[in-house]
């Protein structure tokens, strides 16, 4: 052996075990991100990323995460976490009960399959918009908590970035340059603040996140084992395919926001939101179940 590798062989021994497990760490980490950037070399997009890691606090990838994005339905994640806190404040009563007026708006969902006697409680209408995306569900509740207060929210938790502009399905709204838009970096804060339940009681906390973990037909979750909780709202638009997220990896749970645009085929923003949903769950679940030195402990 030369003495140049003797040297690093006994640094290396020399090295605490943490610090040599945190090597291993950050290589297995840096794959990751070669393999989410391979994804958009791919993209005949525009592409952006923003990962942490819950167990650690350590940003794992950002790639684009401070350029704003449309939201798209993610930015429905806002208008829950208004809704819980002004519930918190006493400012309504998600039991209190509503009629859904006519004529309502389209795009997806229950409402608008619906006849004109329909009373349905504030919760009610939550559980529609985050389990069905429900457009008409949405404006009803923008409508109770306020635009504004939305936006003040957002403020408050220093999320500038993402902006409630506009209801659904308000095209000419949208015409004007009144889009609804989040940062990546933003909208993974956003959906962190949702899974911490931060202002919340822990009853109403626990509420909001059942609420934000209701299974969804989306690319994200398609290649994510059902086991697993996953609390997200994915989105999408005509050349916008997007979702921000929290996957609750037992022991190594992490924050995701990916947002694409400018895409020439839709398909393909849903083939990167499958790649790199597969890409990050199989690394921290791989992290999850290896000890210090990398082995990885499984019940089979």
């Amino acid at each position: 052996m030369s003495k140049t590798a003797t040297a690093i062989a006994l640094t290396l021994a020399l090295l605490p075990a943490g610090a040599r497990a945190a090597e291993k760490e950050d290589a297995l980490l840096a794959k990751l991100r070669q393999r989410i950037e391979a994804v958009d070399a791919s993209l005949d997009g525009v592409l952006g990323v923003s990962l942490r890691d819950l167990k650690t606090g350590a940003t794992v990838m950002e790639l684009r995460a401070a350029e704003p994005f449309p939201t798209a339905s993610s930015i429905k994640l806002a208008v829950l976490y208004e809704l819980y806190r002004q519930a918190e404040e006493g400012h309504l009563d998600l039991k209190g009960l509503t009629t859904p007026p006519l004529p309502r708006v389209k795009g997806g969902g229950v409402l608008q399959e619906l006849g004109d006697h329909v009373t349905v409680t504030w919760h009610d209408l939550a559980v529609m918009m985050m389990g069905w995306s429900d457009n008409e569900a949405t404006n009803l509740l923008i409508d109770k908590v306020g635009l504004d207060a939305v936006n003040r929210r957002l403020d408050a938790l220093r999320l500038p970035g993402v902006r409630l502009r506009r209801k659904m399905m308000d095209l000419d709204a949208a015409r004007a340059g009144r889009e609804n838009v989040g940062t990546p970096a933003e909208m993974r804060r956003l959906a962190e603040t949702v899974f911490a339940g931060t202002g919340l009681s822990p009853e109403r906390a626990r509420d909001m996140r059942t609420l934000a973990a209701m299974p969804k037909d989306s690319p994200f979750r398609k290649v994510l084992p059902e086991s697993v909780t996953i609390m997200d709202k994915p989105g999408e638009l005509e050349g916008v395919r997007c979702v921000s997220a929290v996957v609750d990896v037992p022991g190594r749970p992490y924050a995701i926001s990916i947002m694409t645009a400018y895409l020439r085929s839709d398909a393909d923003g849903e083939r990167v939101m499958r790649e790199i949903s597969a890409a990050v769950f199989e690394t921290f679940d791989r992290l999850a179940r290896s000890s210090d030195l990398g082995r990885v402990i499984s019940e089979r």
